[in-house]
């Protein structure tokens, strides 16, 4: 365990940065939508309550519905007392809410962004803000173009080569759908933003377990030599979502869950596991070292599909003590559907370090539970002196990385068992966030939004590796439509897939994790 000592002296990081972010204006196009109230707004609050929020600063929130700010700052307000992982402070709510506007309109109207800009200038001067603006677009990706190009034209962005006032932009996924539409979409972005100007925002890099994988591998010598193809058998990356679709069924049908949660979490926690040591940690070291791992992913051809992936759909049946409906059952879902809410594949990363060492990843709703975690399943030791038994060969190591719900990691060896026959056990060495630290790990969007704020692009995704993520991810869609079922196997809702998946990872004697 860490002492508390040395808590206090590695603890500096955070507020050390606190001087490097400058006083701005984050607008948010979808501000009265469910990202803003359930994540954006809360984790702008709690910065404020742990000290870390610029000394002024102003929300604009841009969206549809007709609201004067006060009805804004009561909507946000409900946001807060019910998703904010700090209690609401009537007295920092009524200083933090003072920095809140609110503006209405269409984004596909031109004149709505001379409005906001007039609105902009002249919240910045009542606040004596320098005009550093942020701009989150928590809004569709086909909107992003007209957005774009109504901010250009309003001159709400400063110039691409002047670094202050800065203008920058977070874009939310999904960047496309395929690799043809996401060049598309970085294209039509790039037209308006540098690309050092634009943040595309995957939530899970901000989680805390996330983030400390770079710390386990490189700042503990007992890791890294071990981390590779001699001594590693393989690695499972597992993403379970207790609920089905819900409200998300139009969407849903269209993306499915190898575009929804492979193609941006589940590769990016692959390339953080994966990835190379890097020679510092400038932003663009670290995303260099992550873009290497996404190129260096072996193909998936349309003739190897059913060889290397498995897709299925929830069925009805039991859940949590309630009968739920089938996938297909779901309200605005085709009954003749073949979008996957359940996905596993097997990777493999073609370089030096990986040779062969098979990544299984698998994600999917209505699982047996709501976990992610990173399991690395290291070799096991040769069947001699305690492990002799071909018959029960003792169990290898993991160590396992929980990013969800509860935040820690575990490292199971084999103990002895007390009594005077030799008796071998797995044990495991667990660490957990909230029980080492006595407090809630922040929430990965107070992160992020923080870093936004610093110009750190460290824990964003770069165009590059957007688009070569996509590649490798289109190439399995098109095999899909070429080759795949015409019709899914179905799962139990409540369990962890298919039958076919347990026979995925098992033809070579492998089994999935127990979470």
């Amino acid at each position: 365990m860490i002492s508390r000592i040395e808590q206090g002296n590695h603890s500096t990081n955070q507020r050390g940065r606190k001087s490097n972010i400058a006083p701005c204006t984050l607008v948010i196009f979808g501000g009265t939508g469910d990202l803003a109230r359930r994540k954006l707004i809360p984790a702008i609050y709690n910065l404020l309550l742990d000290g870390l929020l610029p000394s002024n600063f102003a929300v604009l929130g841009i969206g549809r519905k007709r609201l004067s700010d006060e009805d804004f700052r009561k909507h946000l307000r409900k946001g807060v007392e019910d998703h904010s992982r700090q209690d609401l402070d009537e007295k920092k709510w009524s200083e933090f809410e003072r920095r809140i506007f609110y503006f209405h309109g269409e984004t596909e109207d031109p004149m709505l962004y001379q409005e906001i800009k007039s609105r902009a200038e002249k919240i910045e001067k009542e606040l004596k803000l320098p005009g550093n603006r942020i701009f989150y677009l928590a809004i569709p990706p086909t909107s992003f173009e007209s957005v774009s190009e109504g901010l250009f034209g309003a001159r709400l962005i400063h110039p691409k080569d002047v670094a202050f006032p800065f203008s920058r932009v977070i874009v939310e996924k999904p960047i496309g759908r395929d690799l043809s539409s996401a060049r598309q979409i970085n294209a039509t972005m790039a037209k308006v933003f540098n690309e050092s100007q634009i943040y595309r925002i995957d939530h899970y890099l901000g989680k805390e377990t996330v983030q400390n994988l770079l710390v386990l591998r490189f700042a503990n010598s007992i890791f890294e030599p071990l981390w590779n193809h001699k001594y590693i058998d393989h690695v499972q990356i597992t993403v379970g979502e207790e609920e089905g679709v819900g409200s998300r069924a139009t969407y849903y049908e269209e993306a499915g869950a190898l575009r929804d949660m492979v193609q941006n979490h589940i590769l990016q926690l692959l390339c953080l596991v994966a990835m190379e040591p890097p020679r510092s940690l400038a932003p663009d070291v670290v995303r260099n070292g992550r873009l290497e791992v996404l190129r260096s992913l072996r193909p998936i051809t349309s003739h190897e599909v059913n060889q290397y992936t498995v897709r299925a759909q929830y069925g009805p049946g039991p859940h949590k003590g309630i009968e739920v409906p089938g996938y297909r059952r779901e309200p605005g879902i085709q009954p003749d559907s073949t979008t996957e809410t359940f996905v596993a594949l097997e990777a493999f990363i073609d370089n030096w370090r990986w040779a062969e060492v098979p990544f299984n990843l698998r994600t999917g709703k209505r699982m047996a539970k709501r976990a992610t975690e990173v399991a690395v399943h290291f070799k096991g030791i040769p069947q001699i002196l305690f492990n002799a038994n071909h018959d029960a060969p003792i169990e290898p190591n993991i160590l396992s990385l929980r990013v969800q719900p509860e935040e820690g990691f575990s490292l199971r060896i084999s103990s002895k068992l007390p009594g005077a026959e030799v008796r071998i056990h797995p044990v495991n060495m667990d660490f957990q966030y909230g029980t080492e630290y006595c407090s809630a790990s922040p929430e990965a969007y107070e992160r992020l939004l923080l870093d936004v704020m610093a110009g750190d692009a460290t824990l964003f995704m770069r165009r590059d590796a957007v688009e070569a993520a996509w590649a490798w991810i289109t190439e399995i869609l098109d095999g899909w439509e070429k080759h795949g079922s015409k019709w899914l196997p179905e799962y139990s809702p409540g369990t962890w897939g298919p039958l076919e998946s347990a026979r995925l990872i098992g033809k070579n004697g492998r089994n999935w994790s127990t979470l």
